[in-house]
């Protein structure tokens, strides 16, 4: 037979508002940088150019392949709005 949970005697020692800012604050430390630069960076001018052109993303991917810049077209439109989003 398993043994009941112990509850603690002084429930008010708990604060639940310090103890999610504490996990929130190990959150940060553990997130790591996910998003180094981007190889689409240095074409950033020609790539925002060509947008404002019309080019869909699969033409940008299209270009890209041209300077021998593998990417998927899918790559290339979330590039996109990050970069229209800022």
């Amino acid at each position: 037979m398993t043994k009941p949970l112990s509850v603690p005697s002084d429930r008010t020692a708990f604060d639940a508002a310090a103890e999610a800012a504490h996990l929130r604050e190990q959150t940060r430390a553990r997130r790591r940088n996910r998003h180094a630069v981007s190889r689409l960076d240095r074409y950033t001018l020609e790539l925002l150019a060509l947008h404002d052109a019309g080019s869909t993303p699969a033409e940008l991917r299209r270009w890209l392949a041209d300077r021998r810049v593998r990417v998927h077209h899918s790559t290339v439109a979330r590039w996109l709005r990050r970069q229209l989003a800022d």
